[in-house]
């Protein structure tokens, strides 16, 4: 990517929200969307705000997002739920967050409960039984 297309991309408002959402800048992410971003927008990859938010541990960001009505149960475009990638990345806090928030441990491809049970994380096996 040249350092136009970059320059451009940070102009936009939907593509700087989801720096915001990689880089766990609450705050900002939260005005972003109050503004007028999509909470479903996707990237060129699929990934949501909040898939990001959660893929990187961005507990704050993953709230901000929750509470402005993010979509727990959005999958990429590969499968993938923004609950499974936090048990991947062993998130507790975001796995409680996006569970009290109505996330279904069992969507996705590998859902959160079959990336719990393969990496033997039975502390977050116990969060996500009904």
């Amino acid at each position: 990517m040249s350092d136009e297309a970059s320059d451009a991309d940070l102009l936009n408002p939907t593509a700087r929200a989801f720096v915001l959402a990689r880089e766990g800048n609450a705050q900002l992410l939260g005005t972003y969307v109050d503004g007028g971003v999509p909470l479903d927008a996707t990237n060129d990859r699929g990934d949501t705000l909040l898939m990001l938010a959660a893929y990187h541990g961005n507990t704050e960001a993953v709230r901000v997002l929750l509470d402005r009505g993010a979509d727990p149960n959005q999958l990429t475009e590969h499968g993938q739920s923004p609950l499974a990638a936090a048990v991947f990345k062993n998130a507790t806090d975001i796995v409680k967050a996006l569970v009290a928030k109505g996330a279904d441990p069992e969507t996705g491809a590998p859902s959160a409960l079959e990336a719990a049970q393969m990496f033997g994380n039975t502390g977050l096996l116990t969060l996500l039984q009904p």
